[in-house]
């Protein structure tokens, strides 16, 4: 008697495969969204832009990430995923308005795109960005990162009934799941905020793009374009690239930087300030979590690009939230989302001890809101550090 088998004829197993990394993707688009937009907008909103404009700013960085990273990963076929700058939001919220408003800031994004593009076109022009001291670029950057840091425990103290809800809800799921932390303050700051502000109504916060004609000027671009040029090449396209090299992917670093710089200046009269790669929600598109094939993690970033296209339809209600909401609160929410960029950059900025003296100048300068011919205290501090470190050469 002949033997049949009962189980169904074999067939490629689709769906299971590719819900892995679609849900990944999708994950790391929530979690990137949630736990830096407001750093974004309060960054926007310091350099002069209304509400409106900030919207815009922030719905045209969700469309690059979600077209430019579309491409990048199909192209690819790598879990490419791009990101906007947070520590460069926390530059623009640090440094504050320039003259002339939000047209001369638009200005300094093109500019920082502008040198992204040339990093990436030009080797030695990458290689001389490459050759600054980490420590003086991270230095500078913790300068920058300080005072919004400072915000949640002078939160607490104007606003304890607001505040302190917000920093322990953070505190207990940063010791249980530090990924949700900031999704988390951000959700409880939202319901007591709600609970106690009107917010707008829907139907007047429909999605939409302003136009900004940039206006490119001098000090602006020294004093807020070339940092905000430093910081995002620092802080997000070198980690980025770092993250995929430690999944075993080795992309040629030119063209992805060239693309950011693209992107970047292409939003820019939309509002918009860097896009760059990303480092950690890379990391959730580019392990083994997303994927146990690597050459189908590609799909989560796709995934991801896909669902920042969907949340930029949600900026204009984001940007007219926080216009409605107390500043004091959202300016500690942004410093709990970038304590641990704080951490990380003060770590990295004073790891070697020939550079300590001339790093701390860096990061006490940064810090000190110094405004010399219209260009910010970012810009002085690395130049500060830069020349102590160059006498120190000299003397020995």
């Amino acid at each position: 008697m002949a033997k049949h088998s009962l189980s169904a004829p074999p067939h490629p197993d689709v769906s299971p495969g590719l819900a892995q990394p679609i849900v990944a993707g999708v994950l790391a688009a929530l979690v990137g969204f949630a736990s830096s937009f407001a750093v974004v907008l309060q960054g926007f909103l310091a350099m002069g832009a209304t509400p409106g404009q900030a919207a815009s700013g922030l719905t045209a960085l969700c469309l690059a990430q979600a077209g430019f990273g579309t491409w990048l990963s199909v192209k690819r076929r790598m879990p490419i995923v791009l990101a906007w700058s947070t520590p460069g939001s926390a530059l623009l919220a640090a440094t504050g308005q320039p003259e002339g408003g939000f047209a001369v800031a638009c200005g300094a994004f093109l500019v920082a795109g502008l040198l992204l593009l040339l990093a990436g076109l030009w080797k030695g022009f990458g290689r001389a960005v490459a050759s600054i001291p980490s420590s003086l670029a991270n230095a500078m950057l913790a300068g920058v990162l300080l005072e919004i840091c400072l915000a949640p425990m002078r939160a607490v103290g104007a606003m304890p009934a607001l505040a302190l809800p917000v920093v322990l809800v953070w505190a207990v799921t940063w010791r249980f799941a530090r990924l949700y932390a900031v999704p988390a303050a951000v959700a409880v700051a939202a319901a007591l905020i709600l609970l106690a502000t009107p917010i707008p109504a829907l139907s007047h916060v429909a999605p939409h793009l302003e136009w900004v004609m940039p206006r490119p000027e001098i000090g602006a671009a020294i004093g807020i374009g070339v940092p905000l040029f430093i910081v995002t090449m620092a802080s997000q396209n070198v980690p980025g690239l770092a993250v995929l090299h430690s999944q075993g992917y080795r992309p040629e670093p030119g063209p992805l930087f060239a693309t950011t710089g693209i992107a970047t200046a292409a939003i820019a009269p939309l509002g918009g300030h860097a896009v760059n790669l990303a480092a950690i929600t890379a990391a959730l598109c580019a392990s083994s979590d997303a994927h146990p094939d690597r050459k189908q993690r590609w799909i989560a970033s796709l995934s991801a690009a896909l669902s920042y296209g969907v949340l930029g339809l949600c900026s204009a209600f984001a940007a007219a939230f926080i216009a409605a909401s107390p500043p004091l609160l959202i300016t500690a929410v942004a410093g709990l989302a970038l304590l641990g960029a704080l951490g990380a950059a003060l770590t990295a900025a004073l790891a070697d001890e020939r550079h300590r003296l001339a790093a701390t100048l860096t990061f006490a300068t940064s810090a000190s809101g110094l405004a010399l011919l219209g260009i910010g205290a970012a810009f002085w501090g690395l130049l500060a550090g830069a020349l102590l470190m160059a006498l120190e050469r000299v003397r020995r």
